[in-house]
């Protein structure tokens, strides 16, 4: 007489209840990334007579189609990976639906630099598990530069650990930013932050390209970085990047949990004080500084 085989566990979980393993899902990521880096560097080139169709969106800058299928190859190829994983991707080809874990991408992160020819552009991509972003990619499709990061497993560049700078001082400091794209709103104090640390720091860039300013933070080439009106896809990447190679994020207020913020500060934790104190300036007391009332 044949056994009957044993009933499984009720009380087993499924495999879209499972807590994914940051370290597991980081190698799919990484190809996905790469796919869509790929298609950038094809529209970048034009070397296969890809012809790039332009549109702005009001008050969110340029998109591409560039842009759209880049998303949609990243979005194709992260569902292979965890299939029960919602979407949050700036282009919207897919839809948002309620669930544990969530893909957080931008296909095409300084689209006006790619647009005109500016290698600084990149793909960003997170992976966020009950509110908490544990593994990241952000792909630099010109340099060949990808780089990765796991919750408590470090930050690295094409395999090579990062690490913040050491930098102690704002004088010694090279500092990045970004202006918001809504230029009615905001710009005259961002102006005035941006004025009173050019006083004070060695230099300030602006590449414009949020993901890399938090890649380079994180790999130690810029000190800090601070920009207003961001979404969740340009910095889910970046801060735990930052994070995880020695840094610290918060918004403006100092608070950690940033997603859902309208600022992002990182650092290499040495400065954040220092900085902060600045970017959360009211801007009457930094308009009287410089004597422009």
């Amino acid at each position: 007489m044949k056994k009957k085989p044993a009933r499984k566990s009720a009380t087993k979980k499924s495999a879209k209840d499972a807590t994914p393993d940051p370290k597991k899902i980081l190698a799919g990521m990484v190809k996905a990334a790469q796919i869509s880096g790929a298609i950038l560097r094809k529209y970048y080139q034009l070397s296969r007579g890809a012809k790039l169709s332009i549109a702005e969106k009001p008050g969110a800058g340029l998109v591409t189609n560039a842009d759209i299928e880049s998303e949609k190859a990243c979005v194709k190829a992260l569902r292979k990976i965890r299939p029960d994983f919602s979407f949050l991707t700036e282009e919207e080809t897919a839809e948002r639906t309620p669930a544990r874990g969530r893909w957080i991408i931008d296909p095409l992160d300084g689209t006006t630099n790619f647009v005109h020819g500016f290698p600084m552009f990149c793909v960003s991509l997170a992976a966020e598990w009950d509110g908490k972003i544990i593994a990241a990619v952000i792909e630099h499709p010109i340099l060949r530069e990808t780089y990765t990061a796991t919750l408590g497993g470090g930050a690295f560049i094409n395999g090579k650990k990062l690490k913040v700078s050491a930098t102690k001082t704002l004088a010694d400091s090279l500092l990045s930013t970004g202006f918001t794209y809504r230029k009615t709103e905001l710009l005259h104090t961002e102006m005035l932050a941006f004025e009173e640390l050019s006083s004070i720091a060695r230099a300030i860039r602006r590449p414009g390209s949020a993901a890399l300013d938090l890649a380079y933070t994180a790999r130690g080439v810029f000190d800090g970085f601070w920009e207003r009106r961001l979404s969740p896809w340009d910095v889910a990447a970046g801060l735990l990047l930052v994070r995880e190679a020695g840094g610290r994020v918060t918004d403006f207020k100092g608070n950690e949990d940033i997603l859902t913020s309208p600022a992002i500060l990182a650092t290499n934790s040495v400065l954040h004080d220092s900085l902060l104190a600045v970017v959360q300036t009211p801007e009457e007391k930094l308009r009287a500084k410089w004597n422009l009332d």
